[in-house]
C-alpha cells in the first residue's frame, strides 16, 4: 500500500478511497456464499419490478416508502438507529416539526454508498441533485441515478449548462419537496469529509440545510472504488445484517446570500467567484466559506471522523493508479 500514501491527508493521515474490508473465517464465508446466491436472485427480481414498473407509477408517498424498505429489508438492512444531534434518545416525538428535514429543505449528506439514496428515499422521499466542482449549480437525478452516481467515476466536468439547474430553483419548483445533495461530489470509505462543492451556495435564505451523516456496520459496504459492483453485492448480500448510524444534525441557513445580495434566479456568483469545492476556494467569499466550513465540520464531527484535504481530482488520480493494480493483476 505504499503506493497509495500519496492519496493519505497529510494532517490525519486518513485514506478515504482505500476499501475497507472485514476479516472473515472459513465458516463464514461458507455460510455468506448460501445467503449470496439466496439474496442476490429476490434483489434482482425486486429491483428490476421496482425500478422498471413501480417507481415510475403514480403511488402515494408511504407506499413508495413502504416499497423502499422492502428492498432495503432483501440484504438484510432492518437496524437503523436514527438520531438528532444533541437530543436525547427516546424524545425525538417531542422535538419541533423544524428539527427534522420537511418543507424548503435541503440534506448535505456524506457520500459513501449506494445504500445512502435508498435511505434517503425510503425516510424522506427527496429529490436527488449531483454536485459538480468550480460551479453552484446541480444536476437533477433519479434515484437510480444517485445510486449509480456511488459507483461512477469522478466526474471533473460539469456537464452542458442546459442540463442544470440550482438548489434555488429546485426548492421554488418544489416547496413541499426535500432535496437531498452529496456535496463531497464522490463516495469515501467514511473515514474522512472531502472540500465540498460550492453548490450549497445557490441554497435560498429561506431554506434549510440538514447535515446527514450515515455509517455502515459492517463498514464494507461502502464503494469507495468505481465499478466495484460484484464486490458491493457481495458485501451487501453474504452478511446476515447490516446495521446504519444515522445522525441529523439541527439546520442552518445561507445567511451569505443576503449578505451578498445574490438574489437572481440562477444564484451565479459574481464575476471573478466560484469557489470549485476542488482544492481552491478563492471565488469563495468569507461568509460563504463559513457555511461550507460549517457543514463539513458538522458532517465530520456526526461521522466521528476528520476533514480532509484531498480533492475530487486526488480520487480521479487515485482511480488511475488502482486501474493499473488491476491490469498488472491481469498479466
Amino acid at each position: 500500500m505504499e503506493k497509495y500514501s500519496q492519496f493519505r491527508d497529510r494532517g490525519s493521515g486518513i485514506s478515504p478511497f482505500l476499501p475497507t474490508t472485514t476479516p472473515t473465517s472459513i465458516v463464514s464465508k461458507i455460510i455468506g456464499a448460501w445467503i449470496f446466491v439466496l439474496r442476490l436472485p429476490l434483489l434482482v427480481v425486486y429491483c428490476a419490478a421496482y425500478f422498471l414498473v413501480l417507481h415510475h407509477l403514480p403511488l402515494p408517498p408511504f407506499l413508495r416508502k413502504l416499497n423502499l424498505w422492502a428492498l432495503l429489508g432483501i440484504p438484510g438492512i432492518w437496524w437503523v438507529d436514527l438520531q438528532l444531534d444533541g437530543v436525547k434518545r427516546g424524545s425525538l416525538s417531542q422535538q419541533p416539526a423544524d428539527r427534522f428535514p420537511r418543507e424548503r429543505a435541503v440534506i448535505a449528506a456524506q457520500f459513501t454508498s449506494p445504500v445512502d439514496a435508498i435511505y434517503l428515499a425510503a425516510i424522506f422521499d427527496p429529490i436527488f441533485v449531483v454536485s459538480y466542482p468550480r460551479t453552484r449549480k446541480v444536476q437533477r437525478v433519479s434515484l437510480f441515478g444517485a445510486m449509480a452516481l456511488a459507483l461512477a467515476p469522478p466526474t471533473i466536468t460539469a456537464p452542458p449548462p442546459r442540463r442544470l439547474t440550482t438548489l434555488r430553483a429546485l426548492v421554488e419548483q418544489n416547496p413541499h419537496r426535500v432535496i437531498a445533495v452529496f456535496p463531497e461530489m464522490t463516495t469515501t470509505n467514511g473515514k474522512g469529509i472531502l472540500p465540498l462543492s460550492p453548490s450549497l451556495l445557490s441554497c435560498p435564505a429561506d431554506a434549510t440545510i440538514f447535515p446527514v451523516s450515515m455509517r455502515y456496520t459492517p463498514p464494507d459496504i461502502t464503494t469507495p472504488i468505481p465499478g466495484a459492483w460484484l464486490s458491493f453485492l457481495w458485501s451487501l448480500l453474504s452478511k446476515p445484517t447490516h446495521y446504519i448510524r444515522v445522525r441529523v444534525a439541527e439546520g442552518v441557513t445561507n445567511t451569505s446570500v443576503a449578505t451578498n445580495g445574490i438574489t437572481g434566479p440562477d444564484m451565479e456568483p459574481r464575476a471573478g467567484s466560484g469557489g470549485d469545492g476542488d482544492g481552491g476556494e478563492e471565488g469563495v467569499t468569507p461568509e460563504e466559506q463559513h457555511l461550507l466550513d460549517r457543514v463539513a465540520e458538522t458532517l465530520a464531527r456526526l461521522a466521528r471522523n476528520k476533514r480532509v484535504g484531498l480533492t475530487l481530482s486526488d480520487k480521479a488520480a487515485f482511480v488511475e493508479v488502482w486501474s493499473q493494480r488491476g491490469k498488472k493483476r491481469q498479466r
